[in-house]
């Protein structure tokens, strides 16, 4: 590669010369670049060897429109193109460098450490879906208390409307959201503020349509394994080295030119690759170095739940900073609707199964899984809390339905703001769903846009994976999915953010616990190895958070009927020495649409009321001979007020 090129290959301005062109080509003999400005003649690139060409065209300058042509036959967009205004099918432009003036300076990156994920699709996170449109949020989010925001793929991808997974040109931003610049400025804007930004990334397959890879190279893809979404990338057969370097180059590209402050890689388990050193390591020791004097956050979807990814290099692993946990969702999504059917039949939403996905991260850490019928996962029981990001609600798992429909309308509001409380307060990185912090009507259905063939095969495709759902299965469930390229389909996906003001108290609920997360000094530790949990009944549970100053936190949750707790062997309802519990915060404030709650700390016994969260903080109280303990005077004079934080 020419030393003075930043990316492997594609179009590189360079002022005062022309632009360099460089593509991996080793199907084509000959490697001709035309353009649709007829005052820009040809060019004939040079054969560099191991099927790379490359050459100068003086005349050609940023906003010139290009093709490379194959042995004086067809010609296509570049595989490395950095825009296509005219979609995937159209010419390839020539685009600037460093245009974009950026004023983010000063900003540090994202650490693991102290994450709030926000999940959010451009198309739809407004009517107008574009990154303008959606820039105008963001210090709602902030001030909700959201710290990262996660943009599901914004490579190009065909047709009008997309979840973007099925990309085609993965350096290209799509057209469809605005321009190169105005993803940058978005992400600009978002580092003013405060606000991190990673992106999803798919490396695991190639879109259906407007894929043009194997014109140019047949190694691009794999026979050697089977990839449920589709052919398998190459990374490790004949010729699989540019392939690796294009991907590991793009994983750069975005953190070094754009400044996302990281990356969540889409089904890593379909990234295969049986070399010494795996591609998810080699991407990820390539995003960081792309981010010199600032740190990056790496994320993985990985369905087999293979703890590898999240260990360090240094001890054999990948050196991601997290893994989904889908195992975590589906207990809770169990316990809160009670469905427990298809893929949710490993879990049934117990107390036991939330404590223990809540310490430990992945419920199935090498067992047998009887869904699958084989073992599912690795040991992780040493992972930190950060290792795992805990969900409630994300893109997959709110479209594997019917009717689409968000957790706040399968459920009670008292569970809802139960499990809501339980995400937000526990010690693993918590991920909302766009829209979830205001139970926002709209629901999100799978859309995808490929032309009239394709159109038909993947609704075909979309009914048979649901169809493991009993429901859907029956003959009135079936009638209710909605059609994939249908434009009604997405358009009904696009949020209202007005349902924030005729939903005011479930932002209420985010904003306050999320501020107690960050603000209270024994949640803000968020270390799983302090937190301790027990089973109170056949639907409540507490978790004790151990404070090293004595200060502890006691979470108790019943999602079933009123519970009394007589007798009570349990220490750990036990409150520190002096002391009496008193609520710090309760899930069934007025002011969060709750009917109140009353201190359960009695003299006697414990009342759980039903489908409600308490967070208890030890009182001092005098001792029966008259004396208190000193250490806890400080907390005697504070009066809190049920579904208030403390003041930090």
């Amino acid at each position: 590669m020419t030393a003075s090129r930043r990316l492997p290959t594609g179009a590189e301005y360079r002022p005062r010369e022309g632009t360099h062109f460089r593509v991996w080509a080793p199907a084509a003999r000959r490697v001709d670049v035309l353009f649709e400005e007829k005052a820009v003649p040809a060019v004939a690139l040079q054969d560099e060897g191991e099927g790379y060409f490359a050459g100068l065209a003086a005349q050609a300058r940023p906003g010139h429109r290009y093709r490379f042509r194959l042995d004086g036959g067809e010609a296509f967009p570049d595989p490395a193109s950095r825009w296509q205004p005219e979609g995937p099918h159209g010419p390839s432009e020539i685009v600037p460098l460093d245009s974009y003036r950026w004023n983010d300076g000063g900003w540090k990156g994202v650490s693991a450490q102290g994450q709030v994920l926000y999940e959010m699709h451009i198309g739809t996170f407004t009517p107008e879906g574009t990154y303008a449109a959606a820039e105008e949020h963001l210090p709602f989010l902030k001030d909700v208390g959201i710290t990262v925001l996660e943009l599901m793929p914004v490579n190009e991808f065909n047709g009008a409307f997309g979840w973007g997974y099925d990309g085609v040109q993965l350096f290209a931003p799509t057209r469809l959201y605005g321009s190169p610049d105005a993803l940058r400025h978005f992400i600009d804007r978002a580092h003013a503020i405060g606000l991190g930004v990673i992106l999803d990334v798919v490396y695991n397959h190639f879109g259906p349509s407007g894929n043009y890879l194997a014109r140019f190279s047949p190694h691009y893809t794999s026979e050697r394994y089977e990839n449920e979404w589709g052919e398998a990338i190459n990374f490790d057969d004949e010729h699989s080295g540019p392939v690796r370097e294009f991907f590991a180059a793009n994983a750069a590209y975005w953190i070094r030119e754009f400044h996302f402050d990281g990356l969540r890689i889409d089904a890593t388990q379909c990234l295969f690759d049986a070399s010494p050193r795996h591609i998810v390591g080699e991407i990820a020791e390539r995003a960081r170095a792309a981010a010199p004097g600032r740190s990056i956050y790496l994320a993985g979807e990985n369905e087999p739940q293979h703890a590898v990814l999240v260990r360090p290099v240094a001890q054999g692993g990948m050196g991601l900073d997290a893994l989904w946990n889908d195992d975590f969702h589906h207990s809770a999504t169990v316990a809160g609707t009670g469905a427990c059917e298809a893929y949710y039949t490993e879990t049934r939403g117990t107390p036991q199964e939330l404590i223990s996905a809540l310490k430990w991260g992945f419920l199935y850490q090498g067992q047998y899984y009887a869904w699958q019928k084989k073992r599912r996962g690795q040991p992780a029981l040493d992972a930190p809390a950060t290792a795992f990001i805990q969900f409630l609600q994300n893109h997959d798992q709110i479209a594997n339905s019917a009717r689409g429909q968000r957790l706040h309308e399968l459920t009670s509001p008292g569970r809802l703001r139960a499990l809501t409380a339980l995400l937000l307060l526990t010690p693993s990185t918590p991920l909302l769903f766009q829209g979830q912090e205001f139970a926002a009507r709209a629901p999100f259905l799978y859309f995808a846009d490929h032309g009239e063939e394709l159109d038909a095969l993947i609704r075909r495709g979309r009914q048979e994976f649901l169809v493991q759902f009993p429901n859907i299965a029956s003959e009135d469930g079936g009638k209710l999915l909605a059609l994939p390229a249908d434009e009604e389909t997405f358009r009904r996906c696009k949020l209202d953010h007005a349902d924030r003001e005729r939903n005011a108290h479930i932002v209420r609920l985010h904003r306050d616990l999320l501020r107690l997360r960050r603000e209270d000094p024994v949640f803000a530790l968020q270390d799983r190895q302090r937190m301790h949990g027990a089973v109170l009944g056949p639907e409540a549970f507490l978790l004790r958070f151990l404070d090293p100053r004595g200060d502890d936190r006691l979470l108790v949750i019943n999602l079933g009927a009123t519970l009394p707790l007589l007798p009570m062997p349990e220490p750990l309802l036990a409150p520190p020495a002096g002391c009496r519990w008193r609520l710090l915060w309760h899930s069934e404030a007025p002011v969060y649409g709750g009917n109140g709650m009353s201190e359960p700390d009695g003299e006697q016994s414990w009342r759980l009321p039903p489908h409600a969260l308490a967070v208890l903080a030890p009182h001092a109280v005098e001792e029966a001979v008259g004396r208190s303990h000193p250490e806890h005077d400080a907390l005697a004079g504070q009066q809190r007020q049920p579904g208030k934080p403390a003041d930090p």
